[in-house]
């Protein structure tokens, strides 16, 4: 299980995205910081139901920001986001059926989230700022 400082590297440079990338942020140091207080199935369940809401909302957000832009690779982005989509509702449907899935969510939050952001979303940086 891993907490989360954000670093400036981490910045799109697109504020309206820096900003949802950073509250995914605090939503992932909330599920690190239930898991540590061992709170009870029900706090932690819904801490991952707001982060896995809120990870959906950010992805239909970027998606019409990139259908309004006639970003090139959206097709190949949507894929990114619908796999790790399916890789988070498998963990969530493990933790509702009492399988300590909460810890592998948290590091594939983590991992998936510095990747993303580092190369996916660093590739429709320079088509969503000449838009502007």
């Amino acid at each position: 299980m891993k907490k989360l400082i954000w670093s400036d590297n981490l910045n799109t440079g697109i504020q309206v995205i820096d900003r949802q990338h950073r509250r995914i942020v605090d939503y992932i140091n909330r599920l690190y910081e239930a898991h540590k207080n061992d709170s009870s199935k029900e706090e932690t369940g819904a801490v991952i139901d707001e982060l896995v809401d809120y990870t959906l909302t950010h992805f239909a957000f970027e998606e019409t920001m990139l259908e309004d832009v006639n970003y090139a690779q959206l097709d190949a982005h949507k894929v990114f986001h619908d796999q790790f989509i399916q890789q988070v509702r498998e963990l969530r449907e493990r933790f509702e059926e009492h399988e300590p899935a909460a810890i592998e969510l948290n590091n594939l939050m983590v991992t998936w989230l510095f990747n993303h952001i580092l190369h996916e979303d660093a590739a429709y940086v320079s088509a969503v700022v000449s838009k502007k």
